[in-house]
């Protein structure tokens, strides 16, 4: 899948020189394209209510959108490791620290733990 640079998108500026990029930029587009799906999916949810489908083909559709998401969760969880998380370990072990630190939290989250 080809990726687009974040500065690509007409509506947004492309980053000053110097400026911090978030670590997902390099995958900015694949993260927005899975969004877009699931967004989709869950509108499909909202109409298969709406015509009164049935329950397990609701849930089906519910743990596919479920599933995309935690999908982009773990995109958006190997950008910060491969980026925040060793750009701040590298340049300095306190902020290093304070990223593991928040990754830590971010992951119980993600994990609900």
């Amino acid at each position: 899948m080809t990726t687009i640079p974040d500065h690509a998108n007409a509506s947004e500026p492309a980053p000053a020189p110097g400026a911090a990029r978030h670590g997902y930029a390099d995958h900015k587009g694949d993260h927005l394209a899975r969004l877009h799906k699931v967004e989709g999916q869950v509108r499909g949810i909202t109409r298969m209510v709406d015509d009164d489908r049935y329950c397990i083909d609701i849930l089906t559709q519910i743990s596919a959108v479920t599933r995309a998401l935690q999908e982009v969760a773990l995109g958006l969880l190997d950008d910060h490791v491969r980026h925040c998380v060793t750009d701040a370990a590298r340049s300095n072990p306190a902020a290093g620290e304070e990223k593991f630190d928040e990754l830590t939290v971010a992951l119980r989250r993600t994990l609900r733990l």
